[in-house]
């Protein structure tokens, strides 16, 4: 099987042109090639596939075999890998994803794409359609607790369920391994949740660190940078366009008021190709 390993801010995916390769079982394909010592190594699997309704298809599963439904740093890779191998000419193209369709604006540069702006469509913010338990309607800082510690979280659903917990320490100094997984898992969150935890640095920049459902820690979360963004909205902390400040690198985000559509624009890298024995 040929793949290509890409990664949007160290946010690293497996890449599968599905107009060639036929995968039998992606769930287990993406947990044997995502381990990082006994495969190539990545936070999941993409598989870009034809579609009926956009452009492109994009299928991605996490590092555990789990289906996610969006992937921010993944589509901007998608649009780099459809573009620079002349799979398309053009610079802007849709995408199907389980999130729904996503628009794809890309910035070339001597042939090939530097950045993509992503239109993530509308937020979703009330509980039920994020989904989660902590109330009814728009919930803002929502007591939670995990372990021997109680946290404020703000759901939203940015194409995948988020939550988004805003904290006065350092996200540098912060515990993520201990209560992420908690958190991800808590039942207030059927479908289980990344979880966000956030510094406002000013109110047009955010730093956040992300445990990703599915995956653990990770370098960058778009959906996630996304859904800081409009949690940090909600609470009246932030702009409605920000800088977000990951592990990986920024991504400047856009909550526009007049479409209600959030927009995401960053870089997406190719690394190198290959060929894995399935």
């Amino acid at each position: 099987m040929r793949f290509s390993k890409m990664h949007g801010l160290g946010n690293d995916y497996i890449y599968v042109n599905a107009f060639k390769e036929t995968i039998a079982d992606p769930n287990a394909l993406a947990r044997r090639i995502s381990d990082r010592h006994f495969g190539v190594g990545s936070d999941g699997l993409v598989l870009i596939a034809p579609s009926s309704v956009a452009d492109f298809q994009m299928l991605m599963y996490n590092a555990d075999g789990s289906q996610g439904e969006m992937c921010g740093n993944a589509s901007r890779c998608v649009a780099k890998y459809v573009y620079d191998r002349g799979m398309t000419d053009n610079t802007t193209v849709t995408l199907e994803t389980l999130g729904g369709v996503k628009t794809l604006h890309m910035t070339v540069k001597d042939g090939k794409v530097e950045t993509v702006r992503v239109d993530m469509g509308e937020p979703k913010t009330a509980c039920a359609q994020v989904p989660c338990t902590l109330g009814e309607g728009v919930v803002c800082r929502a007591k939670i607790r995990a372990l021997d510690r109680e946290f404020e979280i703000t759901p939203v659903n940015t194409g995948n369920p988020h939550g988004v917990i805003f904290l006065d320490e350092p996200v540098e100094a912060f515990d993520i391994y201990k209560y992420g997984p908690v958190l991800e898992r808590h039942p207030a969150f059927p479908k289980k949740a990344n979880i966000e935890f956030v510094n406002v640095l000013a109110r047009d920049r955010l730093r956040m660190r992300v445990w990703e459902r599915g995956s653990g820690v990770t370098l960058a979360c778009g959906t996630g940078s996304c859904a800081v963004l409009v949690a940090a909205n909600l609470c009246g902390l932030a702009h409605r366009r920000a800088t977000i400040v990951l592990d990986g690198g920024e991504l400047v985000d856009e909550w526009d008021e007049e479409t209600g559509h959030v927009f995401m624009t960053g870089p997406a890298t190719h690394v190198f190709d290959g060929e894995y024995d399935i």
